[in-house]
Formats: C-alpha cells, sequence, structure tokens
C-alpha cells in the first residue's frame, strides 16, 4: 500500500521534507536492490531563481548586476508560462522554500543530498531549470553575463564543496567568443564534467564562429551536451493550442534539429574525438531521424561531402539521456530503439528531478529485454566512464548494504 504523502499545497502545511515527500521511491529503490548499482543521473535539476540574489553578486557588469538585482532577475527570463509546474510529490515553485535545512552546508547541497538518497542517486549532473530558455534572450550580453555569474556561482559554491554534485556548465552560444573564454576559464575546475548547450535557440552552430569551440572541448576531453526544451512562442508551436502538444513536440524538435545540422555539416569528421550528447528529448524521435537521414543521404550524399558513413552510424556513437523515455505499448519499439542506439554502451540514466515528468531508475532496471549488465551501464557505468568519474557509493548505500547483510545473515 502506497504511504500516503502530505499535501504540499495545503496552507496547514508549514513545512516540508524531500525525503518524506519520496519515500516511496526509497522504498522502490530498496526493493530493487539498487544499493548494489553505482547510479549516475546526467540530467538533475534545481531552481536557480531561488538563488538569484546570490549568482547576481557574481555578475562583472555592474549595470547589469544594478538591474537584475532591481528586476528581481525577472528582465533575464523569457518564459510563456509555467504549464509544466503541476501539483505533484515533489516540491514546487514556492512550496519548495518550506522546506528546512539544518545550518552548515548551502542548502542547494543539503536538499540535493536528500533527494539522491531518497531515488538511489550516487552522482548526480545539475543543471538550471528558467535559464534553458535563456537562448533566445534578445540582449546577447545578458545570456553572457547570467550565464558566467551562474557558472561561478554554480562552481565556487555548490561543485567546490560536494563531490556528489557535477555539471556540464552554460556555454553562452549567442557569443562564440564568451563560450570559448567560458571553456577556457572553467574547464579544468573541480566537479565540471562538460559544457551544455541550451537547444532553444536560433543560430547556426555549424557556423565556423563555433568551430574553435568545439576544437577547445575536443582538446581537453570534454564532453558537449545539447539539452533540449521547449519553446511556445516559436513561429510553428504557436500553432498548438495545448500545453502537452508544445511539450510533446518541442523537446524532441530543437534537439533533431542541431543533430540534423551537426552531420550534414560534417561535425563528426570534423572533431571525431569530441562526444556529444543530446539530453531530455526522449528516445523515440532517434530511430525516426536515423532512417530518415540515411534514406535522404542515400539520395544526395552530394551535399553532405564531408561523411563517410551513414548518419545513422554517427549518431550510434552519440550519448543519448535516457529520460523521458517513453512508456510504449509494444515494448518491442522500445527494445528496438535500445538496439538501434546502442543503449548498452551509450545511454545515459537521468531522473530530470524534479520536473513533473521524471523517472525514477526502476524505468530501467524494471526493462524486462535488459540483462544486468546492460543495467549496469545504463544507470551508471556509461556515464562513469565518459565523464571520467571515479567509483562512488553513497554513504545512504552502503548502510543500506550493511543491513541487507545483517538481514540475510540473521
Amino acid at each position: 500500500m502506497n504511504i500516503v504523502q502530505p499535501n504540499i499545497h495545503d496552507p496547514s502545511v508549514k513545512e516540508i521534507d524531500t525525503r518524506v515527500l519520496l519515500r516511496n521511491a526509497a522504498r522502490e529503490a530498496n526493493k530493487r536492490r539498487l544499493h548494489d548499482f553505482m547510479i549516475v543521473d546526467c540530467d538533475a535539476h534545481h531552481f536557480e531563481t531561488d538563488v538569484f540574489n546570490e549568482i547576481f553578486e557574481f555578475m562583472d557588469d555592474p549595470v547589469l548586476r544594478r538591474l537584475a538585482q532591481y528586476t528581481k532577475g525577472s528582465f533575464t527570463m523569457r518564459t510563456t508560462g509555467n504549464y509544466s509546474e503541476m501539483s505533484g510529490r515533489v516540491p514546487r515553485l514556492s512550496t519548495r522554500k518550506r522546506e528546512k535545512v539544518p545550518p552548515g552546508d548551502h542548502r542547494e547541497i543539503i536538499v540535493a543530498r536528500r533527494w539522491m538518497d531518497a531515488i538511489g542517486i550516487d552522482v548526480a549532473c545539475l543543471f538550471p531549470t528558467p535559464m534553458l530558455g535563456l537562448g533566445t534572450h534578445p540582449q546577447v550580453a545578458t545570456e553572457v553575463g547570467l550565464a558566467r555569474a551562474y557558472n561561478r556561482w554554480l562552481v565556487e559554491k555548490i561543485l567546490a564543496e560536494e563531490s556528489r554534485l557535477k555539471s556540464m556548465l552554460y556555454l553562452p552560444m549567442n557569443d562564440p567568443d564568451a563560450s570559448l573564454k567560458m571553456i577556457e576559464e572553467f574547464g579544468d575546475k573541480k566537479g565540471v564534467i562538460g559544457f551544455m548547450v541550451t537547444s532553444v535557440r536560433y543560430k547556426p552552430l555549424y557556423d565556423n564562429a563555433y568551430m574553435k569551440v568545439y576544437a577547445a572541448l575536443e582538446e581537453r576531453g570534454l564532453p558537449l551536451s545539447f539539452h533540449s526544451a521547449t519553446n511556445w512562442s516559436d513561429q510553428g508551436m504557436q500553432l498548438t493550442n495545448q500545453f502537452i502538444a508544445a511539450h510533446a513536440l518541442g523537446f524532441p524538435w530543437f534537439n533533431m534539429l542541431h543533430l540534423t545540422n551537426w552531420l550534414v555539416n560534417g561535425l563528426p569528421e570534423r572533431f571525431p574525438k569530441l562526444k556529444v550528447i543530446w539530453i531530455e528529448s526522449g528516445l523515440a524521435w532517434v530511430p525516426f531521424l536515423m532512417q530518415r537521414l540515411d534514406h535522404e543521404y542515400m539520395m544526395r550524399s552530394s551535399e553532405c561531402p564531408s561523411l563517410k558513413r551513414l548518419p545513422s552510424e554517427y549518431m550510434r556513437e552519440m550519448y543519448y539521456s535516457s529520460q523521458p523515455m517513453e512508456r510504449v505499448r509494444n515494448s518491442k519499439a522500445l527494445e528496438v530503439t535500445f538496439e538501434m542506439i546502442n543503449a548498452k554502451d551509450q545511454l545515459l540514466y537521468s531522473s530530470d528531478y524534479p520536473h513533473w515528468d521524471m523517472d525514477l531508475p526502476s524505468t530501467i532496471y524494471d526493462l524486462p529485454f535488459l540483462d544486468e549488465q546492460a543495467k549496469r551501464n545504463i544507470l551508471g557505468e556509461n556515464a562513469r566512464k565518459l565523464f571520467k568519474l571515479e567509483a562512488y557509493v553513497s554513504g545512504a548505500k552502503l548502510a543500506q548494504r550493511a543491513g541487507a547483510k545483517a538481514d540475510a545473515t540473521s
């Protein structure tokens, strides 16, 4: 029987606790003995708006800093409404501010440890949330200024203090020179395991102006990720009249667009050692795009003179995050998808916590067509190798292992 969770939107509930809200998740992880796995979450989130006052202090430009402080950050964000913020089992919007934490470590670190231990995560890659739409801001200086301030705050206040938290830092790709400087400044900082491009943007990322950015990443052995989102203000998306439509189409669309451009412009051949990751767009679109691009390439290969292989062959060497993994009624479709993308070696588990469509590790663990080694690879080993992480097991899992061993011998 499910544990009854508190209604976090009830004003009478004065305090919330992530550990209480995720009791069911913790129970399910323990039932599956996930404490025997190293689990790496390659896409977790926090709401950077909660700490904007801290982040703004890291802004170099005094005019931008004062404007950000005066407007409480509203001038930096371009949103079309928080339709994705639904009530549920995890704290949302103002309710998450009711969580009490003890003095000591930064609040963001304490809360992260709580949800990671509950879900069964050993190491998590942390991303911002509203800033994922910053690539469409009309002022390039705003994207650059806020991105650098956020990266500095994250590196100095969070990653330096908590080894379980990592990040692929935000690249302000509306300014290639600033993006290069970001890599040079932060590429060797503790906890930085790569860099991230927000996919919702309208710049041709295959332009020669960006080649120095990709070369710098390849030289340092740092992966490049494309983190998708949706943009209801997009001219095409404006034809939809329900959020479910914009959400279903937008997340795969923007990654499809940039991946297609990445391929047809020969970037895998120009940067063969650069590892590329496509995040938060599900998996169902990948086989479609493989087939579609192979079909077009066979008829018009002259337009892609740099490619030496079929587009799908390059795509099989790319990495993909698992969330949101489509729950298809025909399990054979998902099994074929895993086979086509070489999931046992290229798929990275991601939760997308704390968003409404988050996936627990059980979404991978429970797949009947995966053997145990494939489950271990997807849940952690693939990410550990890709990001050159040390083998790590959280203290909470060590305690669970000890408990399970004691039960077995009693």
